[in-house]
Protein backbone atom coordinates (compact mmCIF):
# COMPACT_ATOMS: atom_id res chain seq x y z
CA UNK A 1 0.00 0.00 0.00
CA UNK A 2 0.97 3.28 -0.76
CA UNK A 3 0.09 6.83 0.44
CA UNK A 4 1.20 10.02 -0.57
CA UNK A 5 0.57 13.70 -0.04
CA UNK A 6 -0.86 15.59 3.23
CA UNK A 7 -3.38 17.97 2.20
CA UNK A 8 -5.84 17.70 -0.86
CA UNK A 9 -4.20 20.28 -2.84
CA UNK A 10 -0.98 18.17 -3.15
CA UNK A 11 -3.37 15.34 -5.05
CA UNK A 12 -2.76 12.71 -2.56
CA UNK A 13 -2.82 8.82 -4.20
CA UNK A 14 -3.39 5.31 -2.71
CA UNK A 15 -3.06 1.80 -4.60
CA UNK A 16 -3.40 -1.85 -3.73
CA UNK A 17 -1.83 -4.13 -5.67
CA UNK A 18 -2.09 -7.96 -5.85
CA UNK A 19 -1.16 -10.76 -8.06
CA UNK A 20 -3.90 -13.05 -9.69
CA UNK A 21 -3.35 -16.42 -10.76
CA UNK A 22 -5.39 -15.64 -14.28
CA UNK A 23 -4.81 -13.93 -17.48
CA UNK A 24 -4.66 -10.40 -17.57
CA UNK A 25 -7.44 -10.72 -20.30
CA UNK A 26 -9.64 -12.97 -17.79
CA UNK A 27 -8.71 -9.96 -15.06
CA UNK A 28 -10.11 -7.69 -17.36
CA UNK A 29 -13.53 -8.96 -17.78
CA UNK A 30 -13.84 -8.54 -14.37
CA UNK A 31 -12.35 -5.09 -13.77
CA UNK A 32 -13.98 -3.50 -16.66
CA UNK A 33 -17.46 -4.62 -15.43
CA UNK A 34 -18.81 -1.49 -14.02
CA UNK A 35 -21.89 -3.45 -13.19
CA UNK A 36 -20.03 -6.01 -10.72
CA UNK A 37 -17.95 -2.99 -9.00
CA UNK A 38 -20.59 -2.04 -6.20
CA UNK A 39 -20.85 -6.07 -5.68
CA UNK A 40 -16.95 -5.06 -4.52
CA UNK A 41 -17.56 -2.30 -2.74
CA UNK A 42 -19.17 -0.79 0.76
CA UNK A 43 -19.14 2.25 -0.72
CA UNK A 44 -20.13 2.24 -4.19
CA UNK A 45 -23.99 0.93 -4.66
CA UNK A 46 -25.23 0.93 -8.36
CA UNK A 47 -23.26 2.07 -11.68
CA UNK A 48 -24.35 1.89 -14.88
CA UNK A 49 -23.21 3.19 -18.41
CA UNK A 50 -24.70 6.16 -19.23
CA UNK A 51 -25.59 5.02 -23.03
CA UNK A 52 -25.39 1.30 -22.91
CA UNK A 53 -25.39 0.63 -26.21
CA UNK A 54 -22.49 2.19 -26.77
CA UNK A 55 -19.18 -0.05 -26.45
CA UNK A 56 -16.78 1.31 -23.54
CA UNK A 57 -13.94 3.30 -24.50
CA UNK A 58 -12.39 6.66 -23.55
CA UNK A 59 -15.12 9.28 -23.79
CA UNK A 60 -17.66 7.00 -22.63
CA UNK A 61 -19.16 8.05 -19.02
CA UNK A 62 -20.93 6.15 -15.60
CA UNK A 63 -22.92 7.40 -13.38
CA UNK A 64 -22.21 6.11 -10.24
CA UNK A 65 -24.07 5.90 -6.67
CA UNK A 66 -22.47 5.98 -3.36
CA UNK A 67 -22.73 5.79 0.34
CA UNK A 68 -20.77 6.55 3.20
CA UNK A 69 -22.14 6.80 6.91
CA UNK A 70 -19.95 10.50 7.37
CA UNK A 71 -20.60 11.88 4.12
CA UNK A 72 -23.72 10.93 3.00
CA UNK A 73 -25.51 9.19 -0.20
CA UNK A 74 -24.16 10.65 -3.94
CA UNK A 75 -24.28 10.21 -7.19
CA UNK A 76 -21.30 11.06 -9.73
CA UNK A 77 -20.76 10.96 -13.90
CA UNK A 78 -17.18 9.28 -14.46
CA UNK A 79 -15.64 9.79 -17.59
CA UNK A 80 -13.40 7.18 -19.15
CA UNK A 81 -10.07 8.61 -19.42
CA UNK A 82 -8.08 5.45 -20.48
CA UNK A 83 -9.34 2.43 -21.77
CA UNK A 84 -6.48 -0.15 -23.17
CA UNK A 85 -7.89 -4.13 -22.83
CA UNK A 86 -7.25 -5.36 -21.46
CA UNK A 87 -4.22 -3.52 -19.63
CA UNK A 88 -5.54 -0.34 -18.50
CA UNK A 89 -9.03 1.12 -17.58
CA UNK A 90 -9.38 4.71 -16.21
CA UNK A 91 -11.79 7.05 -15.09
CA UNK A 92 -11.84 10.50 -13.87
CA UNK A 93 -14.71 11.23 -11.42
CA UNK A 94 -17.10 14.49 -12.57
CA UNK A 95 -15.40 16.52 -14.73
CA UNK A 96 -12.53 14.90 -16.57
CA UNK A 97 -10.58 18.27 -16.73
CA UNK A 98 -10.45 18.89 -13.05
CA UNK A 99 -11.72 16.01 -11.77
CA UNK A 100 -13.14 15.22 -7.78
CA UNK A 101 -10.67 11.93 -8.21
CA UNK A 102 -9.02 9.81 -10.59
CA UNK A 103 -9.58 6.11 -10.38
CA UNK A 104 -7.52 3.47 -12.27
CA UNK A 105 -6.96 -0.40 -12.62
CA UNK A 106 -3.86 -1.31 -14.64
CA UNK A 107 -3.04 -5.24 -15.35
CA UNK A 108 0.25 -6.51 -16.15
CA UNK A 109 0.94 -10.24 -17.14
CA UNK A 110 3.75 -11.20 -14.92
CA UNK A 111 4.71 -14.60 -14.04
CA UNK A 112 2.11 -16.83 -15.78
CA UNK A 113 -0.52 -14.52 -14.01
CA UNK A 114 -1.55 -10.63 -13.63
CA UNK A 115 -0.35 -7.80 -11.27
CA UNK A 116 -3.35 -5.99 -11.24
CA UNK A 117 -3.39 -2.25 -9.40
CA UNK A 118 -5.96 -0.39 -8.21
CA UNK A 119 -5.04 3.65 -7.74
CA UNK A 120 -6.67 6.96 -6.96
CA UNK A 121 -6.09 10.46 -7.15
CA UNK A 122 -7.61 12.85 -4.81
CA UNK A 123 -9.07 16.37 -6.33
CA UNK A 124 -7.89 18.72 -7.98
CA UNK A 125 -11.70 19.31 -8.21
CA UNK A 126 -13.74 19.88 -5.10
CA UNK A 127 -15.33 16.94 -3.68
CA UNK A 128 -17.26 16.36 -0.57
CA UNK A 129 -14.15 15.91 1.57
CA UNK A 130 -13.51 19.51 0.25
CA UNK A 131 -16.66 20.57 2.16
CA UNK A 132 -15.57 18.54 5.59
CA UNK A 133 -12.08 20.66 5.28
CA UNK A 134 -13.48 23.41 4.71
CA UNK A 135 -15.61 23.15 7.89
CA UNK A 136 -12.68 22.23 9.54
CA UNK A 137 -9.66 23.43 7.87
CA UNK A 138 -7.49 22.95 11.11
CA UNK A 139 -8.15 19.03 10.69
CA UNK A 140 -7.42 19.07 6.71
CA UNK A 141 -4.48 16.89 7.32
CA UNK A 142 -6.26 14.26 9.72
CA UNK A 143 -9.63 14.30 7.08
CA UNK A 144 -7.68 13.39 4.12
CA UNK A 145 -5.66 11.22 6.00
CA UNK A 146 -8.25 9.63 7.52
CA UNK A 147 -9.89 9.22 4.13
CA UNK A 148 -6.93 7.90 2.18
CA UNK A 149 -6.81 4.89 4.81
CA UNK A 150 -10.53 4.26 3.96
CA UNK A 151 -9.74 4.03 0.09
CA UNK A 152 -6.73 1.61 0.97
CA UNK A 153 -9.15 -0.16 2.74
CA UNK A 154 -11.63 -0.74 0.24
CA UNK A 155 -8.86 -1.02 -2.47
CA UNK A 156 -7.34 -4.23 -0.83
CA UNK A 157 -10.85 -5.82 -0.42
CA UNK A 158 -11.56 -5.08 -4.29
CA UNK A 159 -8.16 -6.35 -5.49
CA UNK A 160 -8.43 -9.29 -2.92
CA UNK A 161 -11.80 -10.26 -4.53
CA UNK A 162 -11.32 -9.68 -8.00
CA UNK A 163 -8.01 -12.00 -7.75
CA UNK A 164 -10.51 -14.74 -5.50
CA UNK A 165 -13.43 -14.59 -8.87
CA UNK A 166 -10.49 -14.84 -11.30
CA UNK A 167 -8.84 -17.71 -9.95
CA UNK A 168 -12.35 -19.30 -9.77
CA UNK A 169 -13.43 -18.55 -12.80
CA UNK A 170 -16.29 -16.47 -11.40
CA UNK A 171 -18.12 -12.92 -12.33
Amino acid sequence: MEWTGAKYADGPTAQAEIWIDAAPEAVWELVSDIGLMPELSQELQAAHWVSPDTPPGVGATFVGTSRHEALGEWSTTSHVVEWNPPSVFAWAVNDPETPTATWRFTLEAENGGTTLRQWVRMGPGRSGLSKAIDAMPEKEEKIVFVRMREFESAMRHVVAEIKRRAEAGVR
